[in-house]
This record gives structure tokens, C-alpha cells and sequence, in this order.
């Protein structure tokens, strides 16, 4: 109670600072003190820390009040010194009736609130610590505030309480599709701001109990009045934006809205049909009541269904709640007397008067009388005052016109201004990347030339070795024949030395035999002196004796003769076999003069090839060691210009990273959106590159020869990363503030891992510790977030294709069997109506349409018939539902050809009635008709593609398709014959035209002529397109590239 005595006391205890005023103040000043002092009063009442619901005159009052001065300067002043920031049911309160004037008040209201807009955001900011009770609510109000003043500064064409006719809605975009999309956005936000208060003011209620008869339940449930105003209108504008957009741009761009109107539609339908069963709302307003399924978008006619919901307020009954809200007589200083304000009738004239109880009206607050004087005066200074007014509003208003011309004309010449930086930057870019692109090309020109002069040299390498072998083979055979030869040499040495042994034998033998025929000849000698002695002995026996000498005499002689023999022959022995001796010992000599000349030819020869295979054996090692000297330093430039190859892809990365994460804080990317399905594919490709990443890296430290393979999976790596961290960032634009913030925060972990991977990779020594684990660990949390947000709530399940066929087979049913009937109505009237040939030509038009939707009607029966049969006999065990979900692309083609007839009937009838009133033309009809034509064949082949040959019902399905297609043929005869017959009346009479004229009007037919020429031909090339763009758009409707992929 002290804290509630203390908050009403602190506004009074300000008033006299207020109203006090010197003696000589005018009326004009007395006025506004009194203006002033009842705007604080109703303010206090209105704002206070009592938990109740705020009363509906005061906050009135203080709506009129801005009105009054044109701005909400007084209402600040007198908030400002309220406590807001420590009591949670008075910040409640002030939320609820700045609401109101926001909504109500005069539309100055919102920029004199802008200037306060940083104390909201921070008074929102402090409550929002708190997890329960009022201080959660005033942090999720004063959001909504602050989101609305800034939707209607951003957007000043919307009034406070946003009512708006279709015109200006128009003309809030300034028929540029870019200013619907982002005024679409933005009302999304402002929407999910409202939808959020709705949310929490239910969830603090307790309602099993009845809340909403106690006054602290009223005090909550009191702003959602507003709230439900404003969603009304944001839903109504939402709804008709959005199929706007879709007559624009592409289904696919506009995917993220559809899923966003959907959510915030099953949340607002909810909350409206809660609101309306509590009993507080019943008697203050009429909650309208969305629609059972929100709009297809994608169908532009069902913007004709679409009912804009309205919000009926009752007139307010008279309550005991209508007391005088200045209380005067504790405010007024009673030693000053008080002057008679002048009266406000041109105010009272705009918001009407309440006599006593308007607290505007102090004429009757003094008991001072007026003479006519004084009020002739007064009502001539009212007049003057009144036209100041006019004129100072005209001004303001021109002021305010000028103003928003000239911020409109500085946010087009900005946003000029940035799209031209926007250019010059991507100019910058493309000439950045080119030139990378040119470094990389010249890198790898480079790189090929040095792989080729590696492997010139490997080739000569090879050669020089192959050389090297020849050559050492040629050596080991120098070196063999050396052996040799000096085997040889040994041997002729051996053969020398023996030879000489010989020699030295054989002198030896010669010494001896002279030896032996000097003793022989000695010995002869001797004996012939023996002989000699004896015979002279025997000469002296002679004498002695003759008889003994004749028989001594022929025995001499005889022996003397074989003596003679036997010496001579050995003699001859001797001389002969010295003869020999010598013979063979020149023989030898001989032979060792030739032997001993080939062994020096030998030996010099093998000192020169020696001497020659030491040079050359020399230079092949000079060769080699100069060869592997210049193959390390080949190998170290190649390691250094991998390495530096790598390491200009890591910077690249790094780079490209950076860039990403710079474009996050960028104030440029927050226009900028995505989907959750795209992030998803970018995080799976990212997650992809990991592991080709640690495969690569794996194989460069194995062998740093495959650097090109860890060059491409970095630089693929970064560029996929910094993808995923953009698309991230932008959709994280498309979803709530908490999943926003959480994405935000898991995108920028995923950079902060990339760039301390790539970190690692840049140096040798942190190459093989570069572990991509953290990494991957933040792209996955950042697809399972993506994967979150994924929307779950358009998706058609494969059980509801059965439903959807025979839903389609029953609409398309419908279709022909309203076409059937429009066209009978149009023939009954066409018969009460028109007479003669228009008559005739119009029965047979109407007659052969009917005969053509009477073929139709038997083709749709038929092919239900056959697609039973099919069901029947292909589902086996499975139900319906099953097999038409394992069908599902032939499904989806049933569907397509049933929304095909049934739209072509439909448009038929419609040019038929044209026609029939003579407003349309005959060949939409034939168009209509060969559109019909082409359906029904469509609808059959999507039948008969799983029918058995040999069926009953696709017999009878084809006579009723050929049926169809005779009934095409009679309709476009029928067409043609009517034109003629229409034609045909308007016979060409030219008998009163000159022949000037006539050539005149031959150059004008010319002209005709080949203008239409011309126009056929572009009309041709354009029909071209459009089939072409239709074969695209239905090849995506149906699912034919997926097919494409699936079979390639």
C-alpha cells in the first residue's frame, strides 16, 4: 500500500511546478495550464499501480488530449515521472493506454514517441529478466510498441489504427513488387509481435477458472482489445499483399511467406476463437471468425472468396464510470483568481461536448459573468485562434508532405546510392576474382610446365642411366678382357719362364756335350797319344817282331775303324741335336720378341682404355652427382610452389570465410532471406566436403605429391562453408528471434571452427593436427537447426493422394455438371431473348456444348470406372490410400488431367456466355474447345497408362474420349457456321464511294493486312513461348526432372 500511496502521490506533487503561473497571465496561458493539469490528472488515473482494467473515459481523455495539442508532448512529460521501471502493473497499464494512442490519437502521436524509443527498448530489455508474471508481459507489449512506431515511420501512409481502403493500400507500394514484399515482411513481424502478446497474456491465466469476470484478469485481458484490432487489419492486408505477390513473382520465391501466413493463421484463429468464449469480450466487442483453411495462394480466384473480417465494437451504454474527470478543486490555487478560458467550439464541434463532465469545457468552472462585449471579443479571438489552427495544421500538414517527399527522395537516391556502391563492389569483385582466376590458371601453367621439365629431365635422367649401364657394362668388359690379358700376360710370363729355363737347360746340355766332346776329343787325343805310344811301342816291338806285326795289323785296323765310326756318329748325334737346340731356342726367342711386342701393344692399349674408362667413368659421375643436385633443387621449388599453391587456397578460404561472416553484421544483408530447406542442402554439401577434406589431407601427408587434390578440396570447402554461413544468417531472418538467435550464434561457431582449421593447415607443423572434427560437429548442429525450421505443415502426406483423386474426380464432376446447367440456363434465356438468325446460331452453339458436356460427363464416369478397376486389381493386399501412394507420379497425373477438364469447362461456359450476349468472340470458343479436346485426351492416357488392354471400361473410356472429341468438332463448326452467319449480314457496299475513296480505303486494307500479318507472327512466336514455358512449369508440377535424375 505504501508503494501504491507513493506512485498517486508523486504526479500531484508535480502539478503546481505545472500550474503555477504569474498575475498577469492571459487566458490563453490559463488554458493551457488547466489543459495541462487535467491531462496529468486523467493520466494518474489511468496509469496506476491498482490491478484493474483502465478505465475507458480516461484513457479517452487522454486521446482527446492529443488531438488537442497536436502531439503527445504533454502525456510524455507526465509519464516520465512515473515509475514505470519498478512496478510491473503500472508499466502494464501505460503499455495499454500508449496503445490506445498509438491507435486513436493524433498522428503526431508516433514521431513525439520515437524520441522515447530507447527508454522502451531498455524498460523491455530489464523486465524481460523476469520469467513470469506481469514483467515478462510488459517486456513482450513494449515490443510491440516499438515494432509498431517503427511500422508506421517506415510506412507513413498507415494510419495508427490501421484502416485503409484498397486504394491506399495500393499506393502504399507504389506499384513496385519489391515494396509488397518487404511491406509483406514487415507485417509479418508486426503480426508475430501481436500474436506473441496474445500468446503470453493466456499462458499467465488460469483458464479452468473465470478469469475474465475478476478485475486482475480484466487488467490483463483489457489491451488485447487493441490487439485484436490491429491483427484483424494485419490479416486483411496480409492476405490480399500476398495474392498481389503471387500475380507477380514465382510460386517457389514466395514458399517462405506461405509458410509463415500459415503459422501465424492457425495461431490467430485459435486465439480468436479463445477470446470469444470469454465472457469479458462478449459484451465489449464482436471477435470475428476466420475461415475453416486458409487461402490457396496459389489459385488468383480465390482472392474473390476471401472476406475481410470486421471487428464491431457496441456503443458504449451510459455507466456510472462517466464522472468528471478533472477534479479541480484540489489542483487550482486559490489565492490567484481564475480567468474565464475562451471556449473551444470548433474542438467541441470535431469530438463533441459533454457538458459538465468534458474536461475541455471550463467555462462553467468560475461563476464569472460576460458581458456582450467580452464575448464578442472572445468568439473573434476563438475565430482568430480557430484560423491560426487551420493554418498552422495546413502548414504542418505541407511541412509534413514536404518532409516525407524529401525522405522519400534522400531513401530512393540512398538506396540508388547503395545499389551503385552495391554495382562498383561486384564490379570490384568480378575483377578480383578474374583476376585470381588468371593467378590460379597462371599457377597452373606453371605447374605443368615444371611437371613436364620434370619429366623432360626424368626422361633424360633415364637415358643418362641407361648410358651409365651401357658404360659400365662396356667398363666391366674393358675390365674383363684387362683380366684377361693380364691372365694372358701371366701365361706368356710363365711360358718366358720356362722357355728360358730351357734355354738355360739347353746350355747347359750344349756346355756338356762340349764338356763331354772336349773329354771325347781329350779321350781321343789320349788314346791316339796311347795309340801313338803304343804303336811307337809296338814299332819298337815291331822290330822286334814281324810275323806279330802282320797278324797285329788288320786286327789294328778294324778296331781302329769301329772307334772311328762309333765317335763320328756320336759326334753327328751331338751337332744335330745342337743344331735343334739351337733352331728351336731361335724359334722361342722368336716367339717371345712377338709375344713380348703384343704384350707392350696389350698393355699400352689397355693403360689408354683404362685412362679412357676412368674419364668417362669421371664424367658420368660429374654427370649424375649434377643431376641429382639439380633434381633436389627441382624437387624443393616443386614442394615449395605445392606448398605455396596450398597455402594461397587456405588464404582464398580464409578469405571467403571472413567475407561470410562479415556479411552477417552487414546492415545491407537483413533485407536478404532464405529458406530452411536450401540451408539444409548447402550444410549436407558442406558436410560432404568434410570428409573429402580429411581424405585429401590424409593423402597429402602420405605422399605430398597430390597437393592438386587437397588444393581443390579446400578451396570447394571454403566456398561451400561460406555459402552455408550466408544462407544461415538469411534465414535466420525468416524465423523467431529465439530460433534467430540460436541459428545466428551456430552459423557464426561454424566460421569460427572453419577459420581455425584452416588456421592449422596453413603451417607444416600444424598440417597433420588439423582435426575437421569441430568443424563438422557445428554443421551438423547447424542442419539439424535447419532441419527444425524445415516446415512441416504444407507437406501432403502419401495417404491423402486417394483422397485428393477422388476429391479432384468429384470437383471435376461438379464442374461439368454446373457447366451443363449455366449452359441450358443461357439456352432458355437465349430463346426468350433473341430472335431470327442471332437466335438460330445461338441454340446451335448452346446445343452442341451441351452435347459436349453431356460427352464429358460420360468420359468422367468411365474413368472412374476404369481407375476402380485399376485399384482393384494392382493394390493386392495394400488398400486404396497405399497404392495410390506407391503410384504416386501416376496419381499426381490423374490429378492434373481431372483439374484440367474441369478448369477447361468451366472457362468454356464462360466464353459461351460472351458469345451468346455478343460481348465475347467465337474463337475463344474453338480455343475453349480444342483445350477441352486436349484435357480429355490428357485424362485419358493418365488412365490408360496402368489399365489391362483387353478391359471392358477402357473400351468404353475410349468411345467416350472419341465421343468427346466429335462434340469438340460439332462445337467448332457449329462456331464457324454462327460467325459466318453473323458475318454475312454485314455485307461491304461500295456503291456510293469514289474512286479515291476506294483507293484510300484499298491502301488502308493494305496496311491492316500486313500489320495483322506481322501481329500473327509475333503472336505465333509468343504462343511458342508460352507452350514451351508451360511444358517447363508442368515438367516441375509433375516431377519430371526428379524422374530424369532418378533414372540417370
Amino acid at each position: 500500500m505504501d508503494r501504491v500511496k507513493s506512485s498517486m502521490q508523486q504526479v500531484p506533487n508535480a502539478i503546481p511546478k505545472v500550474i503555477r503561473r504569474t498575475g498577469g497571465a492571459n487566458s490563453l496561458e490559463l488554458e493551457k495550464e488547466n489543459f495541462e493539469r487535467g491531462q496529468a490528472v486523467s493520466i494518474n488515473k489511468a496509469i496506476n499501480t491498482q490491478e484493474v482494467a483502465v478505465k475507458e473515459k480516461h484513457a479517452r481523455t487522454c486521446i482527446l488530449g492529443t488531438h488537442h495539442e497536436k502531439g503527445a508532448h504533454t502525456f510524455w512529460a507526465a509519464v516520465n515521472r512515473l515509475p514505470l521501471s519498478s512496478n510491473a502493473v503500472l508499466c502494464w497499464k501505460f503499455c495499454h493506454v500508449f496503445h490506445k494512442l498509438l491507435r486513436d490519437g493524433h498522428p503526431n502521436v508516433i514521431k513525439d514517441s520515437m524520441r522515447n524509443k530507447a527508454d522502451l527498448t531498455d524498460m523491455s530489455r530489464m523486465w524481460g529478466h523476469l520469467s513470469e508474471g506481469y514483467g515478462k508481459l510488459c517486456s513482450i507489449y513494449l515490443k510491440l510498441l516499438i515494432t509498431k512506431m517503427e511500422f508506421h515511420i517506415k510506412n507513413p501512409r498507415f494510419p495508427g489504427n490501421l484502416q485503409m481502403s484498397n486504394r491506399q493500400l495500393d499506393e502504399a507500394g507504389e506499384n513496385d513488387v519489391n515494396n509488397f514484399f518487404q511491406l509483406t515482411v514487415e507485417m509479418f513481424d508486426y503480426l508475430e509481435c501481436e500474436l506473441n502478446l496474445f500468446l503470453g497474456v493466456f499462458s499467465s491465466l488460469d483458464m479452468s477458472r473465470s478469469v475474465s469476470v475478476t478485475a486482475a484478469g480484466q487488467c490483463r485481458l483489457a489491451p488485447l482489445i487493441q490487439v485484436i484490432l490491429d491483427c484483424s487489419h494485419l490479416y486483411d492486408y496480409t492476405v490480399k499483399l500476398l495474392f498481389k505477390l503471387h500475380s507477380c513473382l514465382p510460386a517457389d520465391t514466395l514458399q517462405g511467406h506461405r509458410d509463415r501466413f500459415q503459422e501465424q493463421f492457425k495461431k490467430l484463429k485459435s486465439l480468436f476463437y479463445r477470446s470469444s468464449n470469454l465472457q469479458y469480450f462478449k459484451r465489449l466487442i464482436q471477435i470475428p471468425q476466420l475461415p475453416e483453411n486458409p487461402p490457396n495462394f496459389l489459385r488468383a480466384s480465390a482472392l474473390s472468396e476471401h472476406i475481410s473480417p470486421v471487428v464491431v465494437i457496441p456503443a458504449e451504454s451510459s455507466s456510472p464510470e462517466s464522472e468528471h474527470v478533472v477534479e479541480t478543486d484540489d489542483l487550482v490555487d486559490m489565492d490567484v483568481p481564475v480567468l474565464p478560458p475562451p471556449v473551444e467550439t470548433k474542438f467541441d464541434d470535431l469530438f463533441g461536448t459533454s457538458a459538465a463532465i468534458d474536461p475541455f469545457n471550463f467555462n462553467s468552472q468560475n461563476g464569472m459573468r460576460k458581458d456582450d462585449k467580452d464575448r464578442l471579443i472572445e468568439q473573434l479571438t476563438r475565430e482568430i485562434q480557430a484560423l491560426k489552427e487551420e493554418l498552422e495544421s495546413f502548414r504542418l500538414e505541407s511541412d509534413r508532405l514536404r518532409q516525407a517527399l524529401s525522405g522519400r527522395i534522400s531513401e530512393l537516391e540512398a538506396e540508388l546510392a547503395e545499389q551503385s556502391h552495391l554495382r562498383l563492389q561486384a564490379a570490384g569483385e568480378s575483377e578480383f576474382l578474374k583476376a585470381e582466376l588468371d593467378d590460379l590458371r597462371r599457377v597452373r601453367e606453371d605447374t605443368e610446365k615444371e611437371q613436364r621439365s620434370l619429366t623432360e629431365i626424368e626422361r633424360k635422367a633415364q637415358a643418362n642411366e641407361q648410358r651409365y649401364t651401357k658404360l659400365k657394362e662396356k667398363y666391366t668388359e674393358l675390365v674383363q678382357s684387362h683380366a684377361d690379358l693380364l691372365r694372358k700376360n701371366a701365361e706368356v710370363t710363365r711360358q718366358m719362364t720356362v722357355a728360358r729355363a730351357a734355354q738355360d737347360e739347353v746350355e747347359v746340355v750344349r756346355r756338356e756335350m762340349q764338356e763331354k766332346v772336349k773329354a771325347a776329343q781329350d779321350a781321343a787325343d789320349r788314346q791316339e797319344k796311347e795309340q801313338l805310344d803304343q804303336l811307337q811301342e809296338l814299332q819298337r816291338e815291331l822290330l822286334s817282331s814281324r810275323a806279330e806285326l802282320d797278324s797285329l795289323k788288320s786286327t789294328v785296323s778294324s778296331s781302329q775303324e769301329a772307334s772311328a765310326e762309333v765317335l763320328s756318329g756320336q759326334v753327328a748325334t751331338l751337332e744335330s741335336e745342337k743344331a735343334e737346340l739351337a733352331q728351336t731356342l731361335s724359334k722361342v726367342e722368336a716367339e717371345l720378341v712377338v709375344r713380348g711386342e703384343e704384350l707392350e701393344r696389350v698393355q699400352s692399349s689397355l693403360a689408354a682404355e683404362r685412362e679412357t674408362g676412368v674419364k668417362a667413368a669421371e664424367s658420368l659421375q660429374n654427370q649424375l652427382n649434377e643431376k641429382a643436385s639439380r633434381e633436389q633443387a627441382l624437387e624443393s621449388q616443386l614442394v615449395a610452389a605445392r606448398w605455396s599453391s596450398l597455402q594461397g587456397a587456405v588464404e582464398e578460404a580464409e578469405k571467403i570465410i571472413q567475407d561470410s561472416l562479415a556479411q552477417i553484421d552487414d546492415p545491407a544483408h537483413i533485407s536478404c532471406t532464405s529458406s530452411a530447406d536450401y540451408l539444409a542442402s548447402r550444410c549436407q554439401a558442406s558436410l560432404d566436403c568434410m570428409d573429402r577434406l580429411q581424405s585429401a589431407k590424409d593423402a597429402f601427408l602420405a605422399d605430398d605429391t597430390g597437393v592438386s587434390e587437397l588444393v581443390r578440396a579446400v578451396t570447394q570447402c571454403g566456398h561451400l562453408v561460406g555459402d552455408t554461413i550466408v544462407q544461415g544468417s538469411a534465414t535466420s531472418h525468416m524465423v523467431p528471434v529465439e530460433q534467430a538467435d540460436a541459428l545466428s550464434e551456430s552459423v557464426k561457431t561454424c566460421g569460427a571452427e572453419a577459420l581455425a582449421l584452416l588456421g592449422h593447415m596453413k603451417h607444416r607443423d600444424g598440417l597433420p593436427a588439423a582435426d575437421h572434427g569441430k568443424l563438422k560437429a557445428a554443421l551438423e548442429a547447424v542442419l539439424a537447426t535447419a532441419e527444425k525450421l524445415r516446415p512441416r505443415g504444407l507437406e501432403l502426406q502419401q495417404g491423402e493422394l486417394g483422397d485428393l483423386v477422388e476429391q479432384e474426380m468429384a470437383a471435376t464432376s461438379a464442374a461439368v455438371e454446373s457447366a451443363a446447367a449455366r449452359i441450358e440456363e443461357m439456352l432458355n434465356k437465349s430463346r426468350a431473348v433473341d430472335t431470327g438468325i442471332k437466335m438460330e446460331v445461338n441454340e446451335r452453339i448452346l446445343g452442341s456444348c451441351t452435347e459436349l458436356m453431356q460427352a464429358i460427363k460420360m468420359l468422367i464416369l468411365s474413368s472412374k470406372d476404369l481407375q476402380r478397376e485399376i485399384v482393384e486389381s494392382g493394390r493386392g493386399a495394400a488398400s486404396m490410400k497405399e497404392f495410390y501412394a506407391k503410384n504416386s507420379r501416376w496419381t499426381e497425373g490423374l490429378i492434373s488431367a481431372s483439374k484440367a477438364v474441369g478448369w477447361g469447362a468451366t472457362v468454356m461456359v464462360d466464353a459461351a456466355d460472351m458469345v451468346v450476349q455478343g460481348k465475347g468472340k467465337f474463337e475463344e470458343l474453338m480455343v475453349c474447345s480444342h483445350e477441352i479436346a486436349a484435357s480429355t485426351a490428357q485424362l485419358v492416357a493418365a488412365s490408360k497408362v496402368k489399365a489391362d488392354k483387353d478391359s471392358a471400361n477402357l473400351h468404353r473410356l475410349q468411345q467416350a474420349s472419341r465421343g468427346v472429341t466429335q462434340a469438340t468438332a460439332t462445337v467448332v463448326a457449329s462456331t464457324k457456321s454462327g460467325k459466318s452467319q453473323i458475318e454475312d449480314r454485314d455485307t461491304m457496299d461500295f456503291s456510293s464511294m469514289t474512286l479515291t475513296q476506294i483507293k484510300r480505303q484499298e491502301m488502308d486494307a493494305q496496311v491492316l493486312v500486313l500489320e495483322l500479318e506481322t501481329r500473327l507472327q509475333k503472336e505465333r512466336e509468343r504462343l511458342g513461348e508460352l507452350r514451351k514455358k508451360h511444358y517447363e512449369l508442368a515438367g516441375v508440377a509433375e516431377g519430371w526432372g526428379e524422374e530424369e535424375e532418378g533414372t540417370g
